[in-house]
């Protein structure tokens, strides 16, 4: 694999196909964040031009930062005319809690460009079999056009973590149980003091119905997702990791950088 020099560092240090997905090495994680959220506003774009309504999911955390923080930039795209959902959230926290992905949806993406409409998943209800279903008839009303699925360090997608993920789950938003890998990892991210202080469970929207979006961008930056994508895209196709479900979309577009690369062979063959 040959590096890019200083001055072209906007272009891939590598691209190839595995499965149906299309994906894309950058230098940085800036690089490839920006590149995954010029391809969203293009998909977009055109959605919008051609059915006058977008409907996407967005996956929030600190991995998708740069890319939220790209796409909201953008100042051609016409928010009045885009739905947005986020795909999970902890069960009992409030919205207020500096952890909550409905907090971290609005500060970072709503409250910024005001879409046409946001629709929050509130695991904070009473009832959480009606909140699943509540938002489950929300995201079946019409189709999704987008999805932005980032890639766990356990290889989970939203909090399908491996023991609970299922490619042919039949429903749409489920209460599930997370793994101790996956709530190290929200510790690591600063989002909680220790793994005491992690919520145990999460509802979270299914493999199928996030697959079921007519385009995914999986933007999976740093070098601690390293083995998350060696297995995605090099593992066997399984719910021991999830995120290899992702190899199969016939639109699926993965941006990574040279460090969550790094544990990838670069066949010549592939």
């Amino acid at each position: 694999m040959t590096l890019c020099n200083e001055k072209n560092r906007s272009t891939p240090l590598n691209a190839l196909t595995v499965g149906n997905a299309s994906v894309q090495v950058f230098h940085s994680k800036i690089e490839a964040s920006h590149a995954a959220a010029s391809k969203a506003a293009a998909i977009l774009s055109a959605v919008i031009s051609e059915k006058g309504l977008a409907r996407m999911i967005v996956g929030t955390g600190l991995s998708q930062a740069d890319l939220i923080d790209a796409l909201v930039r953008n100042e051609k795209l016409d928010w009045n005319r885009v739905e947005v959902f986020h795909m999970d959230e902890y069960v009992g926290l409030p919205e207020s809690h500096p952890a909550s992905f409905r907090r971290w949806l609005r500060t970072h993406h709503v409250d910024v460009v005001r879409p046409k409409q946001a629709y929050y998943l509130n695991a904070d209800e009473s009832d959480l079999a009606k909140e699943c279903q509540r938002y489950g008839e929300l995201l079946s009303a019409a189709p999704i056009d987008l999805c932005f699925l980032g890639f766990g360090e356990n290889g989970h997608i939203a909090f399908n973590d491996p023991h609970a993920a299922d490619f042919k789950d039949p429903l749409v938003v489920k209460r599930v149980r997370l793994d101790e890998k996956c709530r190290r990892q929200q510790v690591g991210e600063g989002n909680f003091e220790s793994i005491g202080a992690v919520p145990q469970e999460a509802l979270s929207i299914t493999c199928p119905v996030l697959l079921s979006a007519h385009y995914v961008i999986s933007c999976v930056p740093d070098h601690r997702k390293a083995e998350a994508v060696r297995d995605a895209l090099e593992g066997p196709l399984s719910e021991s990791c999830p995120a290899s479900i992702v190899r199969t979309h016939p639109q699926a577009f993965i941006f990574l950088d040279r460090d969550s690369a790094s544990l990838l062979s670069w066949r010549e063959d592939r």
